[in-house]
């Protein structure tokens, strides 16, 4: 019985919009694997951080989630820059087909190393602002 063939550039699109609750991981590897359930969980416990102490500064108390979409980013470049001779055997063993990527999945790699990169600057950036000066640059 053949299974279902897992397109390289739909694993990097989730990956790099919807890897934050880790809908990458579910297409991937289905509803049993744990890193996308610790994906999914962030959501919930940055939100009830925020919740919980609201005068604290967002980045601190959203960091699971921030780390979680950063992760995501992370995991879109590894998904996008693996070779299809390297894809198809992992996921596609089974399907029948074989990958062909095009320059969507290389838009979409730029794109993830864009946000990725920014975001870990910004996130960085804002932590020293907020540990050495108290958060009087914003």
């Amino acid at each position: 019985m053949p299974t279902p063939h897992r397109i390289k550039t739909l694993a990097t699109f989730l990956a790099a919009f919807l890897g934050g609750i880790g809908a990458h991981r579910f297409y991937l590897q289905g509803f049993r694997d744990r890193f996308g359930w610790l994906h999914v969980a962030t959501l919930p416990i940055s939100l009830l951080a925020i919740a919980i102490w609201p005068e604290q500064p967002k980045l601190f108390t959203g960091c699971l989630f921030v780390i979680s979409i950063l992760a995501g980013m992370l995991q879109a470049l590894v998904i996008g820059l693996t070779p299809d001779e390297k894809w198809d055997p992992r996921y596609n063993s089974l399907s029948g087909k074989q990958s062909d990527s095009g320059w969507t999945v290389i838009l979409l790699v730029i794109f993830s190393l864009t946000v990725g990169a920014t975001g870990v600057i910004a996130a960085m950036a804002r932590t020293f602002d907020l540990l050495y000066t108290g958060g009087s640059f914003g």
